[in-house]
């Protein structure tokens, strides 16, 4: 029986609403190490894709500002010239990365393990 929430809110959609893009998880993921400019974002993004990858800078720009104003990651404009502009994790996006480890790690025991048995199965 599925019970009604106080506010009428779910929160698995709304942590699905959250996390919802191609690369959220990942730039979070990748804000864990410290403060990142867009280009280091965007490398560090390009490094995990397969074959030679590209990611259109629309869609990078959407999720960074998507993340910013879900409160995930602050960005900080240094006002020069040229425009050097840094994004890091806020205290919620901090409190996030243990979520994404969590996933990563299920990822390893059961993606990763899956496929190494489709392959020495063949």
């Amino acid at each position: 029986m599925v019970r009604a929430r106080a506010g009428g809110a779910c929160p698995v959609a709304a942590f699905q609403k959250l996390i919802s893009g191609k690369y959220k998880l990942r730039i979070v993921w990748d804000l864990k190490d410290g403060p990142r400019r867009y280009g280091e974002i965007r490398t560090g993004l390009l490094r995990g894709l397969d074959g030679g990858g590209e990611i259109a800078p629309r869609v990078l720009s959407r999720e960074l500002k998507a993340l910013t104003e879900c409160g995930l990651i602050d960005r900080k404009d240094y006002g020069v010239v040229p425009p050097k502009v840094e994004y890091r994790l806020t205290r919620k996006g901090k409190s996030f990365v243990p979520v994404i480890a969590a996933i990563r790690d299920w990822g390893h025991r059961h993606l990763v393990a899956d496929a190494e048995t489709m392959i020495a199965a063949e």
